[in-house]
């Protein structure tokens, strides 16, 4: 069996748990060393000093609105491509994975372009102080200057994950994680450059994982075909993939902002406030795409059955999915939980309020974490069943609808405490929300899992008769 039928006999016949563990593991190991590597920067990075770490930590929401152009066109397309290749229609889906990947740089370049030109307006918006701008400007006009090749890199990794090729996935992320965690003391100790040469090293990085997947593609390794001449831009092409990927980007904007607004909050209680903010979103981060990872193996497995109309198939992947991601949550949550000291401390030279901050945030974090799993399930399944409006309103509870009021309040009334505690109230709140929709979508499953067998053709007399034989 060649590479593209093995690929299609994973996602369309081979059992539920092997499926999410071939598709789902290989994504998942690649995203935990690319957090850690996030992770591994931020250590290097605070042994540098509390504005240094204040500067890294204003310019991570911006990198983030980059990304999610990425995931605007790679996320997008990747829900439709799953459908596309559940129906059998390869010829839609070349023009789809070639639309999403040229737009998604095309775009990408003009809107690191003005934030090059607005820098400073934009960090100062970000939270950064008098004392932090110089660090910020130095790292972020490094770091956003090349996440151009990150946004590539995030459209490819949504492509390659929606045809089952999850291992090309992990070694792109792996290939530019574990150099960063090479290059990073070099380029900041070594080289004495600073914060600057934190944002170099991961500048490389991302140039290291491009390649990898460029030469999947020219290879021709894939699924799909790429080339600027088969980019479509027809009305349905555009609908399917911009009704997915604009909830996807504004679940981006909206954990940009959430982060903004804890910074800006945090600031108001000093430096040290400030600067925990910065591994404390960095270590949840790391929990949140360990799951994301996981969940790319489930997401082609729900769009394939979902379009295939094999609702067996789906309703078994999405217990599965929320029986295991569950699992990872509560070990990942309670281990932030007991030692939030002894982790912060970490990233510190040794500023025992920044440590006492952290800890107190981690450690409610941790807890709320608990119910990421079960929340993320149903943000995913929404979007890769062509679900937008659905999709968009679970997408924007926990760092939106419920966020954002909570962030704006609750600091007015119990101070940093408010703050703090800020996330995991809509971490709560937007659980709550998940099952009411959830208990919804499974009611139209089971309408219409009930309609499609209603609408199969009955056996025939001699097939009948052969039975009965």
């Amino acid at each position: 069996m060649n590479e593209p039928n093995k690929k299609m006999a994973l996602l369309g016949s081979a059992p539920i748990s092997k499926a999410l563990l071939a598709l789902g593991l290989p994504t998942m190991i690649g995203m935990l060393i690319n957090a850690l590597y996030n992770l591994v920067d931020t250590y290097f990075v605070g042994g540098l000093g509390t504005d240094q770490m204040g500067a890294v930590t204003v310019a991570f929401p911006l990198g983030q609105v980059i990304v999610g152009l990425g995931l605007l066109f790679g996320n997008g397309a990747a829900a439709y491509l799953s459908r596309l290749l559940g129906r059998g229609d390869k010829k839609t889906a070349n023009k789809v994975a070639s639309t999403a990947l040229y737009s998604g740089v095309a775009i990408g370049a003009v809107l690191i372009l003005c934030s090059v030109i607005f820098l400073k307006p934009i960090l100062k918006q970000l939270g950064a102080m008098d004392s932090i701008m110089p660090y910020a400007v130095s790292y972020t006009s490094i770091y956003i200057t090349f996440s151009i090749f990150n946004v590539f890199n995030v459209t490819m990794n949504n492509i390659v994950s929606s045809e089952g090729a999850a291992k090309t996935a992990m070694c792109a992320l792996m290939a530019g994680a574990l150099l960063n965690v090479v290059l990073d003391p070099i380029f900041i100790y070594t080289l004495h450059l600073g914060v600057a040469g934190a944002a170099i090293a991961t500048a490389i990085s991302q140039m290291v994982s491009t390649v990898v997947y460029l030469c999947y593609i020219l290879r021709k390794k894939s699924v799909f075909s790429f080339s600027i001449r088969e980019c479509s831009y027809s009305k349905e092409i555009m609908s399917e993939i911009l009704k997915i990927g604009i909830p996807t980007l504004l679940f981006q904007i909206l954990t940009s902002l959430s982060i903004s607004m804890m910074n800006n909050a945090a600031k108001e209680y000093g430096g040290s406030a400030l600067a925990a903010m910065g591994p404390l979103t960095k270590i949840m981060s790391m929990g949140s795409l360990i799951v994301f990872g996981f969940l790319k193996g489930f997401q082609p497995i729900a769009g394939f059955s979902y379009g295939a109309k094999k609702f067996d198939r789906l309703s078994e992947a999405i217990r599965t999915s929320i029986l295991w991601s569950t699992i990872f949550c509560v070990v990942f949550g309670l281990i932030a939980a007991i030692f939030p000291s002894q982790i912060m401390s970490l990233f510190t030279k040794g500023d025992m309020e920044m440590i006492r901050i952290g800890s107190v945030a981690l450690r409610a974090n941790g807890l709320s974490f608990i119910l990421f799993g079960f929340y993320t399930v149903y943000s995913f399944l929404f979007l890769v069943m062509g679900k937008a409006t659905e999709g968009c309103i679970l997408g924007s509870c926990r760092q939106g609808i419920c966020f954002i009021p909570i962030i704006l309040l609750l600091p007015m009334s119990c101070g940093l405490s408010g703050v703090l505690y800020a996330q995991p109230i809509a971490d709560v709140l937007s659980a709550i929300i998940t099952v009411f929709m959830a208990v919804h979508l499974h009611r139209e499953l089971a309408a219409a899992k009930a309609h499609f067998l209603a609408a199969q053709p009955a056996p025939s007399n001699a097939f009948s008769a052969n039975e009965a034989i």
